[in-house]
């Protein structure tokens, strides 16, 4: 899906799969969870700085090409600021599917008409053509799904958490499937579950689920002798659950250090120096964070 233009800028869409949960943190306790994640101020959906994914991009191709091609791609330090700006520029990821219990089948990724119309608008963004066809608006308590989704109670209803959603037929859900598992991933076994797995949801009723179906975890803190708690050391704290699908936006600009790379250029290097699995968000040593990343085509 990477595109380049006349200016010799390039642009691609990445997905991020959480493998595990994924806590990226707000850093402001507003309600009962201690350490809430990040979400939209007006949809209140989750979401991961572009901040926080460049950090991890950088240190991660500087590790595979060094300091000299990072600060090409990314920008010098701080302190050298004013040398020049970075040749890329990343967007805050969105959510575009949510894991979900279902009665039949394990679960679901959801996601919704709201979440899809806004991916359409970006991915016009990297690409000139439709990218593909929305839904129609679903009312209440309806759902979509695939005609061989293993999810099914019957032909008419599956079971998610404790809704009961009524089936609506739509004959290019499975074309739509199909796309978005290419663009999530480039493995064939998980692009066939994916698609099977996926569910359109009434924005309503996803909302509901990236608002309250989340992970809280309790956490303590023991004092070493006498393994009770220590004082204060009682928090609660939020993550997305494992399988969690983000994607962000990335733009690559011709180098802006003096080097003659085209964004096309920065963009295929950025992509060859990262690897498949990178840990983003809080508790890195308890092996929260680790998402497959992947650049879409």
């Amino acid at each position: 899906m990477t595109t380049a233009t006349d200016t010799g800028s390039a642009s691609s869409l990445v997905f991020f799969h959480a493998q595990t949960p994924l806590h990226p943190g707000a850093g402001t306790a507003l309600g009962v969870v201690d350490l809430p994640i990040q979400r939209e101020r007006h949809t209140r959906w989750p979401t991961l700085p572009g901040s926080s994914i460049k950090g991890v991009f950088r240190d991660a191709f500087r590790r595979h090409h060094g300091e000299a091609p990072s600060v090409t791609v990314f920008g010098p330090e701080t302190n050298e600021a004013d040398k020049h700006a970075g040749a890329v520029s990343i967007t805050d990821a969105r959510i575009l599917a949510f894991p979900v219990r279902s009665l039949k089948g394990v679960f679901a990724y959801t996601t919704s008409r709201a979440v899809l119309e806004r991916l359409r608008r970006d991915l016009k963004l990297v690409q000139s053509s439709p990218p593909f066809e929305l839904p129609q608006p679903l009312d209440a308590g309806h759902a979509c799904c695939a005609p061989d989704s293993p999810l099914k109670l019957d032909r008419d209803h599956l079971v998610l958490e404790e809704f009961d959603l009524q089936i609506d037929a739509w004959n290019a859900f499975p074309s739509l499937a199909q796309q978005l598992a290419q663009w999530v991933s480039d493995d064939g076994p998980f692009q066939q579950d994916f698609a099977a797995r996926l569910v359109v949801l009434d924005d309503d009723q996803f909302t509901h689920f990236v608002r309250h179906g989340t992970e809280v975890v309790a956490r303590i803190g023991l004092d070493y002798e006498t393994k009770t708690v220590r004082n204060g050391a009682l928090f609660y704290q939020e993550f997305l659950p494992a399988e969690t699908i983000l994607y962000s936006l990335v733009l690559a600009s011709p180098a802006r250090d003096g080097s003659d790379q085209s964004g096309a250029d920065i963009l295929q290097r950025l992509q060859s120096g990262l690897p498949d699995v990178l840990q983003f968000g809080g508790d890195e040593t308890t092996g929260k964070g680790f998402c497959h990343v992947h650049f879409a085509s």
